[in-house]
């Protein structure tokens, strides 16, 4: 059988409490999800909802407190490098050395990820992605949607299997914003990826996720498919359901299922 691209059992994470502070609040508390073999999820949430967390621990970056993952069917505690081989994060927050060029860039992501035909992958992504004009651009020379773009490839270098996306899209222009939704719609489609997006971009999820996990407090409250949440909650938009969970006004019409 093949496993879920992502297997999330009882993760929690909490932080050292400060000198002199009362015990902090967990920052994720209990999450359990399966996020299938080529399925789009969103992961919903305010901010200091426990997202950004969550994806630290999901790339092995941050050391749960409880619980386990699995990705791609290997154990993250035991056998990391085995799933990053086939994972990747994209964020446009996560800045690219700015004097390198693109293609310096995605050399030595390349060379991480022990890509053997590193010139023709770069070739590829830069066709796919609009990129040829930017390859010997210096990294911090360029736009904010170039940067997205040139996030993306970076991203993608490896093909993985699995995709984590903290908002694609910000501080994008609207042209810009659906280019590259409509790209990772493709390229799901046709490779087969598991993508987890972070987004408070409601329309964004709307149109390009299955499945929502709405996290509050470190904690899932909710979830399903956009139609049904919007419809279990009496609304007219994703928008207005991450409102009433993040004010904890929901509507009467509401029943957790």
């Amino acid at each position: 059988m093949t496993p879920p691209a992502l297997l999330i059992e009882n993760l929690a994470k909490t932080y050292p409490a400060r000198k002199g502070a009362a015990p902090p609040k967990p920052a994720v508390d209990g999450l359990s999800f399966t996020l299938p073999q080529g399925a789009t999820w969103g992961l919903l949430g305010g901010n200091g909802a426990g997202k950004t967390t969550t994806i630290a621990m999901l790339l092995g970056l941050l050391v749960p407190s409880g619980g386990r993952v699995l990705a791609l069917g290997h154990d993250m505690a035991t056998d990391r490098f085995a799933a990053l081989a086939r994972m990747n994060f994209s964020s446009p927050y996560v800045a690219l050395p700015h004097r390198l060029s693109v293609a310096e860039n995605l050399r030595i992501y390349a060379h991480l990820y022990d890509i053997s035909d590193t010139e023709a992958r770069i070739a590829e992504l830069a066709r796919d992605l609009q990129l040829g004009d930017l390859l010997d651009r210096p990294a911090g020379q360029l736009s904010a949607g170039q940067k997205t773009r040139v996030a993306l490839a970076k991203a993608l270098i490896n093909r993985p299997a699995l995709l984590l996306l903290d908002e694609p899209t910000a501080s994008l222009d609207p042209d810009t914003g659906d280019w590259v939704r409509s790209w990772l719609e493709r390229y799901r489609a046709e490779s087969g990826c598991a993508i987890l997006l972070a987004s408070h971009n409601m329309a964004e999820v709307e149109r390009l996720c299955a499945h929502v996990l709405m996290l509050k407090e470190g904690k899932i409250v909710d979830q399903g498919s956009p139609e049904a949440l919007i419809a279990r909650y009496g609304r007219e938009d994703l928008e207005q359901v991450f409102l009433d969970i993040a004010r904890g006004t929901r509507a009467e019409t509401a029943e957790v299922t």
